[in-house]
C-alpha cells in the first residue's frame, strides 16, 4: 500500500503522542498482540503507513525546528512512552496565530503557555502543495475558533482533506461540508472523543440508564487537566464551543434532552501539576422501578493526548480510503464514531458497525 502523508497543524500534545505511536506501533510484530488499536490493518493501511510531511505551530520553541525535536518542545508535556523517533525530514513552519493565543497567558509561566515565534507566516497552501500532503489535521487549541477556519480553508485551496480533531463546528456545518463536497474532498470532525474517555464514558452510561427503562434527572461531567487546552479553557469564551460539543454529544443519547439547568457537561478547572493528565467526575441522578432514585457517580483517570490517538490513526485511514474512492464531502461513519460533535449523531455501537460497513466497502460515507 502506498504512505498516507499527513499535515498537522499544531505541534502540541496531540501530536507528540500520535507520532510516538506511530513508531512503536511499527515496532510491535504482527503476530505478537496488539494493544491500544481498534484496527491494526484497516483496509490495508497500517499504523506505519501513515507519514507526516509538513507541520505547522507558532510557538518560538516549535517554529524552525526539526519535528522530532518540536515534538517534546514545552509547553507539551504528555507523557513520553516512545522516544525512540526517527529525525523525520521536516522543519516546523510558521503558522498563522489569528485566535490561537490566549489573551490570559500573561498570567501564566511561560513553560505552561504558548509563545508566539516572531516570524512571518509561511503559505499554508504551498507548503501543503510542495510537501505532497493529501490530509491536513487540525490539532490547533480549543477556542481556535478563527484559526480553524482558516486551514479548513487552506485545505480546500491545496486540494486535501481536512480532519477537524478540535471543537470548532466545520464537519458539522452544512456550509463547510458543501464546500469540501464540491471540492470532492473528504472531511472528518468535529472535536475527536478519546478511546476512552469522558465523554464516550457519559453517552454510554446515558445509554445504559435509558435502555435499563431508567429516567435521568440530571447530571454533570466535571474534568480537571493541567496542559494548555485546560489553560485555555479557564477563559470562558474560548471555551464555549467546547462545553457545546460535549454537551451535545452526550445529549444525543437521549430519547428527551434533558433541560439546560439539569445537565452541566464541562473542564472545570486547570491544574498546571496534572500536566497531560485528565481526572473526570461523572455524576448521575435518575428515577427506577416505582420512582425510586439511583444515583451514580464515576472517577476517570487518562493520560489525556495518548488517549485520542488510537481513534486518530483510524480516522486518518479511513480518509485516505475515501481519498483512494474518490469520495468527497464529510464521511459520516467514521465521524460519527471518533468525534464528538459530527454532522450526524449516532449511538457509538451504531457508528461501529457503519464505520466496519465503511471500510468494507459496503457503506459509502
Amino acid at each position: 500500500m502506498s504512505k498516507i502523508k499527513v499535515a498537522i497543524v499544531g505541534v502540541g500534545n496531540c501530536a507528540s503522542a500520535l507520532l510516538q505511536g506511530l513508531e512503536m506501533y511499527k515496532t510491535v510484530p504482527e503476530k505478537e498482540e496488539i494493544i491500544g488499536l481498534m484496527n491494526y490493518d484497516l483496509g490495508g493501511y497500517k499504523p506505519g503507513d501513515i507519514e507526516v510531511v509538513a507541520a505547522f505551530d507558532i510557538d518560538k520553541r516549535k517554529v524552525g525546528k526539526e519535528l522530532k525535536e518540536a515534538l517534546f518542545a514545552l509547553p507539551n508535556c504528555t507523557k513520553v512512552f516512545f522516544d525512540d523517533l526517527p529525525a523525520y525530514p521536516v522543519t516546523v513552519r510558521m503558522g498563522h496565530i489569528l485566535d490561537s493565543i490566549g489573551e490570559h497567558y500573561s498570567a501564566f509561566a511561560e513553560s505552561e503557555t504558548i509563545f508566539a515565534a516572531d516570524q512571518e507566516p509561511c503559505s499554508v497552501k504551498n507548503v501543503l502543495q510542495e510537501s505532497g500532503a493529501e490530509i491536513l489535521l487540525n490539532y490547533l487549541p480549543v477556542g481556535s475558533e478563527q484559526a480553524a477556519r482558516f486551514y479548513a480553508e487552506a485545505a480546500l485551496e491545496a486540494g486535501v482533506g481536512f480532519i477537524n480533531a478540535m471543537p470548532v463546528f466545520i464537519a458539522s456545518d452544512p456550509e463547510w461540508e458543501k464546500k469540501f463536497k464540491q471540492r470532492n474532498l473528504p472531511l472528518i470532525g468535529d472535536d475527536v472523543k478519546g478511546q476512552l474517555g469522558a465523554t464516550v464514558i457519559h453517552r454510554t452510561l446515558a445509554r445504559l440508564f435509558e435502555n435499563r427503562g431508567v429516567r435521568i434527572d440530571r447530571c454533570y461531567q466535571l474534568n480537571f487537566g493541567g496542559n494548555t487546552d485546560f489553560l485555555n479553557m479557564l477563559n470562558q469564551e474560548r471555551l464555549s464551543t467546547k462545553k457545546k460539543s460535549k454537551t451535545q454529544s452526550v445529549q444525543a443519547e437521549l430519547a428527551t434532552p434533558l433541560p439546560e439547568e439539569n445537565i452541566h457537561i464541562g473542564p472545570s478547572d486547570y491544574i498546571p501539576w496534572l500536566k497531560d493528565h485528565k481526572i473526570c467526575h461523572i455524576q448521575m441522578e435518575g428515577r427506577g422501578f416505582g420512582g425510586i432514585p439511583i444515583s451514580l457517580e464515576l472517577k476517570l483517570a487518562v493520560e489525556d493526548s495518548p488517549n485520542s490517538g488510537g481513534v486518530t490513526i483510524d480516522a486518518i485511514r479511513c480518509m485516505k480510503l475515501a481519498l483512494d474512492r474518490g469520495l468527497g464531502g464529510a464521511l459520516v461513519s467514521i465521524s460519527a464514531f471518533t468525534m464528538k460533535s459530527p454532522p450526524l449523531q449516532f449511538s457509538d455501537n451504531e457508528a461501529l458497525m457503519m464505520v466496519k460497513d465503511y471500510i468494507e466497502g459496503s457503506r459509502k460515507r
